[in-house]
């Protein structure tokens, strides 16, 4: 009797022992569920656009642009409804520019040329040039006709046309440009602070420095 007592005693402890650590198991198993769960890998985040996207984008970019009028006809939604001449008068920063462009007559020459490329000096870039030298130059309508047409290629041209590019200008010399995403040089000196602006019938590149077209 004594001895069925005892082994029933030993069978109940070695029950009681057995038991927390099954629960521990089961609660470990259940935690490592939880865990791996958890861990699932979420949907991968937009990649965040490079510099090359940047030059694929449509709209313009520069620092310049940012003092480009919201609204009205000097916005770029404006600008994009004219014709180039028309736009550029439109723009209080290309005001030398355009008061040039009709010194030498080319206000239609531009306004119906189709699918061109303007690279488009700001006041700032024709304010380099020592006074002397400028008056003398919008003064002679030839040599003032042959540096504008300088600025201007038959053909839109895109940002990345511009990363390593030579072009015929309507004046026969050739210019070229370089760089990528959003920086651009013509000739190696001659930056773009706000570029890839549409207008009706062309695309306006508007640069910090007056070119001048090979002697």
């Amino acid at each position: 009797m004594n001895t069925l007592l005892f082994r029933r005693a030993a069978v109940a402890v070695s029950a009681a022992a057995v038991l927390p650590l099954a629960l521990t198991a089961c609660s470990s198993d259940d935690s490592s569920k939880d865990s791996a769960a958890g861990s699932t890998p979420s949907a991968s985040a937009p990649a965040s656009p490079s510099a090359d996207d940047s030059a694929t984008m449509t709209e313009p970019f520069g620092p310049a642009c940012s003092s480009v009028p919201k609204e009205g006809a000097g916005s770029f939604d404006g600008m994009a409804k004219d014709p180039v001449a028309t736009a550029a008068s439109n723009n209080e920063e290309l005001s030398t520019l355009v008061a040039a462009v009709k010194q030498a007559g080319l206000v239609d020459t531009l306004n119906n040329a189709e699918n061109i490329t303007v690279f488009a000096p700001t006041n700032d870039a024709f304010a380099k040039i020592p006074k002397a030298d400028l008056d003398a130059l919008l003064a002679n309508k030839a040599e003032l006709t042959k540096v504008l047409t300088y600025h201007v290629v038959g053909e839109k041209l895109t940002p990345q046309q511009l990363e390593k590019g030579s072009f015929d200008t309507l004046e026969k010399s050739k210019l070229t440009t370089a760089g990528s995403g959003t920086e651009y040089t013509v000739n190696d000196s001659s930056k773009v602070v706000c570029g890839n602006v549409p207008t009706a019938n062309a695309t306006v590149y508007i640069v910090d420095t007056v070119l001048m077209p090979p002697k």
